[in-house]
C-alpha cells in the first residue's frame, strides 16, 4: 500500500489474491454506508430482524461483541495477509531487508499521518487539542512491528511472537491497574492500558480518560497483523490443494473462537481494550471469512459476483478518508432527490442511504477503470 496515486498494476511473481481485494471491499462496504442502510431500514420498519441487525452494526459500550467490532481488526488482518505477496515479493527479488524495512516504516508513518488528518482535519491546533490515536495510526503501527518481525523471524518465531504479545498484554492488565484501583481492574478508568495512555499519550484521548486506539492497547493489535501474515504465508507457500487450505483455515478459526470464549471468563472480549480474547475472537472470524472468500473466488473460480466488493477494496483507504473532503450526502441528494421525493417519507431515508453508497461506488468504479489507486 504506498502513498501515491498509481497507474497500472505492478508486475508480481505471485498471483494477486482476488479474494483478498474482495474481502477488503466487503469489510469497507459496511462503513462506506451499508450500515446506514440497515439503520434507516430498522428505524422505518421497527421489525425485530432489522432492529437486531442494526444493533449488530454498533459498538458495545465496553465489554461484549457486535459484528461492527470485527471491521477494524479484519482490515488489519487483511493487511497482514497481503504482506507475503508484497514485502515477500521484494525479498524474493533480492532486495536488502534494511531497504524493505525503510519502506515499511515509510508506509507506517504515512498511515499515522493520514490518521491524524482524519481525526483533526487540515487545521492548526494546540497539541492539547489534537487526538493522536486513530484507526489508521493503529493499523500503521501494528503493520510496522508485524512486518519487522516478518522480515527478521521465521514462521515458528512469528507464531511465538503472536502468542507472546497476547500473554504479555493479559498479564500486564491482570496484575496491574490505575492508582487507587485493585489489580486486574478492567473498568474504563481503572484498567492499566488506559492509565498508561493517560500518562504517555500527548494531546487528548477520545473519551478523555480512555482512547480505543490508544498506545498500550496497540500491543495485542500487532498479533492481529501477525495472524494475517502467518495466514498469508500459508496460502502463498503451502503446497496443499486449495480445499485443504480452506479446511485448515476454517478449523483454526473455529478453535480460536472457542479459545476466545474460554478466555472471556477471565479477560473479557473488549474492542475498546483490544483484549487478547478479542484478538482470538476477531481472528477466528477473520479466518472463517477469508476461508469462505478464498474458497468461492480463488479455489472454485467464481469471481464475477465479487467484482462489486473488489472495486471498493482496491481503493479502501481513499474511500475511508473521502468523507472528510467530499460531502457525499450532498452529492447523493443532487443526483437522487427526485427518487427520494417519489419514495416519500419516511422511505426517503433508505433511498438516501442507498444513493450515497451508489454514488461512492460509481466514483470508485471510474477510478478503477482508469487504474488510479490511492495506495499506502
Amino acid at each position: 500500500m504506498a502513498a501515491a496515486i498509481t497507474t497500472p498494476f505492478p508486475k508480481t511473481t505471485a498471483p494477486r489474491l482476488y479474494s483478498l481485494d474482495a474481502l477488503r471491499g466487503f469489510d469497507m462496504f459496511w462503513i462506506m454506508g451499508a450500515e446506514e442502510i440497515v439503520h434507516s431500514t430498522a428505524k422505518i420498519s421497527g421489525s425485530p430482524f432489522w432492529t437486531g441487525f442494526a444493533e449488530q452494526l454498533t459498538h458495545p459500550a465496553w465489554n461484549g461483541f457486535h459484528f461492527y467490532d470485527a471491521i477494524f481488526p479484519l482490515f488489519l488482518f487483511i493487511a497482514g495477509v497481503a504482506t507475503p505477496y508484497s514485502v515477500g515479493r521484494e525479498l524474493e527479488k533480492g532486495k536488502a531487508k534494511t531497504e524493505i524495512a525503510f519502506r515499511v516504516l515509510k508506509r507506517a508513518l504515512l498511515l499515522i499521518l493520514f490518521g491524524l488528518i482524519v481525526n483533526n482535519g487540515l487545521e492548526i491546533k494546540p497539541i492539547s487539542e489534537i487526538r493522536f490515536g486513530s484507526v489508521l495510526g493503529r493499523i500503521g503501527t501494528a503493520y510496522l512491528f508485524a512486518n519487522l518481525i516478518y522480515l527478521n523471524a521465521g514462521k515458528k518465531w512469528q507464531v511465538v511472537w503472536f502468542w507472546a504479545f497476547l500473554v504479555f498484554y493479559w498479564l500486564m492488565l491482570k496484575f496491574n491497574s490505575a492508582p487507587g484501583f485493585p489489580a486486574g481492574d478492567l473498568t474504563m478508568e481503572g484498567n492499566f492500558a488506559s492509565y498508561v495512555d493517560r500518562l504517555l499519550m500527548p494531546g487528548r484521548l477520545y473519551l478523555d480518560i480512555h482512547d480505543p486506539e490508544g498506545l498500550f492497547s496497540t500491543i495485542p493489535a500487532i498479533s492481529t497483523g501477525l495472524l494475517g501474515i502467518i495466514t498469508g504465508t500459508y496460502i502463498k507457500n503451502d503446497p496443499s490443494k486449495g480445499t485443504t487450505k480452506v479446511m485448515k483455515m476454517a478449523g483454526v478459526g473455529i478453535i480460536f473462537l472457542l479459545m476466545a470464549y474460554l478466555w472471556n471468563f477471565s479477560f473479557p472480549i473488549n474492542k475498546n481494550l483490544w483484549t487478547s480474547s478479542f484478538v482470538l475472537h476477531v481472528g477466528g472470524i477473520s479466518l472463517l471469512l477469508l476461508a469462505v472468500f478464498y474458497y468461492i473466488i480463488d479455489v472454485l473460480g467464481y469471481q464475477k459476483w465479487a467484482f462489486f466488493f473488489r472495486v471498493i477494496g482496491m481503493n479502501s483507504i481513499l474511500i475511508y478518508m473521502s468523507g472528510h473532503f467530499i460531502n457525499w450526502e450532498y452529492t447523493a441528494k443532487a443526483f437522487f432527490q427526485w427518487l427520494m421525493q417519489l419514495a416519500g417519507e419516511p422511505y426517503s431515508l433508505v433511498v438516501l442511504a442507498i444513493a450515497a453508497v451508489a454514488v461512492k461506488w460509481v466514483f470508485l468504479y471510474i477510478l478503477y477503470l482508469k487504474k488510479v489507486f490511492l495506495k499506502v
